[in-house]
């Protein structure tokens, strides 16, 4: 079942995702028998009421910022705890720990294959506010968002960095501001992106973010999280130095993780590339490799086959299956244009 404010559009989202069904009122799809599992991916104003009334009985994913208030996640966590005691599970989206080359990156400082940590360089750039006229959408009200780029994709950096060091942070100071007091106000809204009309209207959060923090070990942390950066679809970045070595990831290359090992030959030395697609590295036992590549290529191929709007007529065969059949003798593959 899919919840949404609007039923009509709750209605055409659920069947553009396959959904069977769609509501309007949470509290009625958090009480049926029939639903095991709750995801929260609404407004962060939201997620305590909801995550409160759904972990009473059903195991709960919600997404990150966890909530708007440090009372707010306290009382989630406490729920939370008291929900495990009864066998409900509960999880914080942060998906990013599950890319196999983030997992790596974790197994080789755990292993200690850049020593000590020493400093880490954090930052998640994006640029779909970048556009001075683009609306305003909840994610720009701080009483329903609570943040802006810090606690919307800032929160990826702090948790990549924690994840993959081991470490929680032990101190933080952040600077953050607006780039844009206003914006005009939105018509429509899809996804990121909407329509605008010539009302302007007030952004109360930040839109860029900074910090320098320092870790349980003392090592020094930078953050940097905007959405303002032009040209940054979803740079999530990360470098890690130690006394032996570092290693640095960047999501918008996410099959690789560069590795340098200062014991290297001085005349070859530098960043390693490592092509995180293998049945020996992380989660990749379950994918033809190479992985990511393999199962993004195929997604989008069955999207493309499965979509009304490309099945023309089948009139002759494909330029490349005529090659094809050159190649195989008799056997002839016919495919639309």
């Amino acid at each position: 079942m899919l919840v949404g404010r609007s039923a009509e559009a709750a209605q055409a989202a659920a069947d553009q995702l396959g959904w069977a069904e769609s509501e309007t009122d949470w509290r009625s799809a958090v009480n049926r028998e029939d639903i095991d599992v709750v995801d929260i991916c609404t407004p962060g104003n939201t997620h305590a009421e909801i995550a409160a009334a759904a972990l009473r009985r059903k195991h709960v994913l919600v997404e990150k910022p966890m909530a708007n208030t440090v009372a707010e996640a306290e009382s989630m966590a406490r729920a939370a705890q008291d929900a495990q005691s009864r066998g409900v599970q509960a999880m914080v989206g942060f998906t990013y720990r599950r890319v196999p080359a983030v997992q790596l990156a974790r197994q080789l400082v755990a292993e200690g294959r850049i020593g000590a940590v020493r400093q880490v360089r954090a930052q998640y750039l994006q640029d779909w506010l970048a556009d001075e006229n683009s609306p305003l959408s909840w994610r720009l009200d701080k009483e329903v968002a609570g943040s802006g780029a810090l606690g919307d994709i800032g929160a990826h950096a702090v948790d990549l960095t924690t994840f993959i060091t081991g470490q929680r942070f032990a101190g933080c100071l952040r600077d953050a501001g607006h780039l844009r007091e206003e914006r005009p106000v939105a018509e429509s809204f899809r996804g990121l992106h909407g329509t605008v009309n010539d009302q302007r209207g007030p952004v109360t959060v930040d839109d860029a973010a900074l910090a320098m923090a320092r870790l349980e070990s003392g090592a020094p942390v930078t953050l940097e999280a905007t959405r303002y950066a032009w040209g940054r679809k979803n740079a999530l970045r990360i470098e890690v130095s130690g006394t032996s070595g570092a290693l640095a990831f960047d999501f918008e290359d996410m099959n690789v993780l560069h590795l340098y090992e200062a014991n290297a030959d001085a005349v070859t030395s530098g960043f390693r590339r490592i092509l995180v697609t293998e049945p020996d590295h992380p989660y990749l036992e379950a994918w033809w490799p190479p992985a990511t590549v393999w199962a993004t290529s195929t997604a989008s191929r069955i999207r493309w086959w499965t979509s009304s709007a490309r099945w023309p007529a089948v009139s002759s065969p494909h330029p490349a299956s005529r090659t094809v059949s050159m190649c195989s003798g008799s056997w002839t593959q016919w495919s639309v244009r």
